[in-house]
């Protein structure tokens, strides 16, 4: 009410509304002129600011290179692979940037790698999905990527026979992303996480490079999907490019800062390991080996169990390997099959319980026996697997479970 008896005091122009009320018309050129200049003004100040911000005039070490530093983005870098990988890096020097979107990761592995690495310029975390390709495109364009180890993937074999779609776009798909990323930001690394799913049943054992691959489930066929995708682009790119399909991992950081935990809803499609795990810490009531028919020993699948630690350091030899206009493919395993009644014992005596064991029928996209030749990988990156008694990895790795019974929350 005050300022419309200021507008009739001031002789203003009024026309009468219902109600009572009055409507004061405006001046519209000054008004237009004074929004024009309030608006200018506001311009003004924004680029005044900008200029003055610390990242307009200052770019962070991320965003530059910088002689003798290796800046490395790690897709994935908050799962159970990645997060090794990273601290590896990390502890190696490297300059990492680590890209997840937490659906499979923990947030608790970054924070404790920032905890452990908390100088300026080591370690940044960027939250984001791979299948957003605007924003992993400004990922690149603000950060200046030496190199990429991209781990980013769904990866249950028995979960991709149930959603076969989510792991094509997820693997396939995404991967497609980064490597359109890769290639128009001129990165000069890619190193592939793959696996030895691509090859499916092979006739022969042990498994080498050239082995066909003919994968029997989706998460096979989309990582060769994938792995296809890098060997086409290759073949005109000057990038170095490494491929590592690597076969069962286990274990966890022999420190004790770093473990494997899954989500809760996950625990069913998840490795042998954590299932082992939970039903020695009564999670579940026991162990259900899925498929006792198979033409093997024992009648169980078996596997090549690769110590992540083992895993981590193949992925740095491969970086530091790595060679532009050449494309790398190494199995890394340890070359030994163990049946899955072989590993169930082993774990038995690593947590000291007697865990309850049901056998079951196959599980879809399952296969018999696979295990590795890692002959390549040792003659030309000098890499060969140093934890390989079954026992002892599963020790490491339970001893991180019971302090860590909820996983990184625990912490």
């Amino acid at each position: 009410m005050l300022s419309f008896s200021r507008a009739r005091s001031q002789g203003r122009n009024t026309r009468p509304l219902g109600g009572g009320m009055e409507y004061l018309e405006p001046k519209r050129k000054s008004n237009v002129m004074g929004k024009l200049i309030l608006v200018v003004s506001l311009t003004a100040l924004c680029i005044i600011m900008l200029k003055h911000a610390p990242s307009f005039t200052s770019p962070t070490a991320f965003s530059r290179s910088e002689e003798g530093v290796t800046h490395v983005l790690v897709t994935g870098g908050a799962g159970y692979i990645g997060s090794h990988a990273a601290l590896r890096l990390l502890k190696d020097s490297y300059r990492v940037t680590i890209l997840d979107n937490l659906s499979r990761g923990n947030l608790g592995a970054v924070k404790v790698l920032q905890g452990l690495f908390p100088e300026a310029g080591r370690l940044q975390f960027i939250y984001a999905d791979l299948g957003d390709a605007k924003a992993v495109d400004k990922i690149f364009s603000e950060n200046a990527f030496d190199a990429v180890m991209h781990f980013a993937a769904v990866a249950y074999v028995g979960e991709s026979t149930l959603d076969p779609l989510k792991y094509y776009h997820n693997i396939t798909s995404n991967t497609l992303v980064v490597l359109e990323a890769v290639a128009r930001h001129k990165v000069k690394k890619l190193i592939y996480s793959s696996t030895c799913a691509t090859y499916g049943e092979p006739d022969k054992m042990p498994i080498v490079e050239v082995t066909p691959q003919v994968p029997i489930n989706p998460y096979g066929k989309a990582k060769k999907m994938a792995e296809d995708m890098i060997l086409d682009f290759s073949k005109n790119s000057d990038m170095a490019v490494m491929i590592l399909r690597y076969f069962n991992v286990i274990g966890s950081d022999p420190e004790g800062r770093l473990g494997e935990a899954p989500k809760p809803e996950l625990r069913e499609h998840g490795r042998i390991s954590g299932a082992c795990f939970d039903a020695a810490r009564g999670v579940i009531p026991g162990l259900q080996v899925k498929g006792t028919d198979y033409k093997t020993g024992d009648g169980t699948c078996v596997r090549d169990y690769i110590d992540v630690t083992d895993l981590v350091d193949a992925h740095v030899k491969a970086l530091e390997k790595a060679k532009p206009r050449n494309v790398g493919i190494y199995n890394v395993g340890t070359g030994k099959g163990r049946s899955v009644k072989e590993f169930v014992e082993a774990c038995k005596k690593a947590t000291g319980v007697d865990i309850k064991v049901d056998f079951l029928p196959r599980r879809p996209g399952d296969y018999a026996e696979v295990y590795s030749d890692p002959a390549k990988i040792l003659r030309d990156l000098n890499w060969s697997a140093r934890y390989t008694n079954l026992q002892e990895s599963l020790e490491v790795a339970w001893k991180w479970q019971k302090t860590h019974p909820h996983g990184y929350a625990s912490s």
